[in-house]
């Protein structure tokens, strides 16, 4: 069996994100206030901008010198990413389904009828 045989779901992710979080036990959800809730919403926010950036310099790399694109490092790096945002969410005190949606339904609105370069160059600000 594999060791990710039990994740089947956005909830299963969550414990597995908050079990290797270190100051999990002592964060509120949704309690900007509470200093270890704003510390680990803090450090998400890092650790995203952290993570992209690991992603665009070995893309950058591909593209300028001559490296071959590693799929087994973007899946690495874009899973960092993954539990950075679902550390967030918690924070927040927000469903990650709830992030989902809401990103649907701004994609939605800003594209109805799927992208438009039209609409990307001409688009208000939000």
């Amino acid at each position: 069996m594999s060791i990710t045989a039990h994740i089947n779901n956005l909830d299963d992710y969550k414990k597995e994100v908050l079990r290797t979080c270190p100051a999990a036990e002592n964060m509120v959800p949704g309690d900007l206030h509470n200093e270890h809730t704003w510390d680990m919403l803090l450090n998400s926010g890092m650790g995203l901008s952290g993570e992209a950036g690991e992603i665009i310099d070995h893309l950058k790399k591909c593209n300028f010198q001559g490296h071959t694109p590693d799929v087994v490092l973007l899946v690495k790096e874009l899973g960092d990413v993954l539990w950075y945002v679902m550390l967030a969410t918690h924070c927040l005190g927000v469903n990650p389904m709830y992030v989902i949606k809401k990103n649907v339904e701004k994609l939605r609105k800003r594209y109805p009828d799927g992208f438009e370069t039209e609409r990307s160059i001409n688009r208000s600000p939000e």
